[in-house]
């Protein structure tokens, strides 16, 4: 394997639930601010529509 390069990972493993600094957690980190973000800006959208 050449500098630089990557080994890929199956799917299963990305999906794995691991603590700590591992690309695992920060997929779920990533996951889990989408859906706080989308959650909270459907809250907004909804909450304006209300007044109005």
């Amino acid at each position: 394997m050449e500098p630089g390069e990557q080994e890929p990972v199956s799917p299963s493993e990305l999906n794995a639930w691991r603590r700590g600094f591992t690309p695992q957690a920060e997929i779920w980190n990533g996951r889990l601010a989408m859906l706080g973000l989308s959650v909270g800006l459907s809250v907004l959208l909804i909450a304006r529509l209300a007044n109005h």
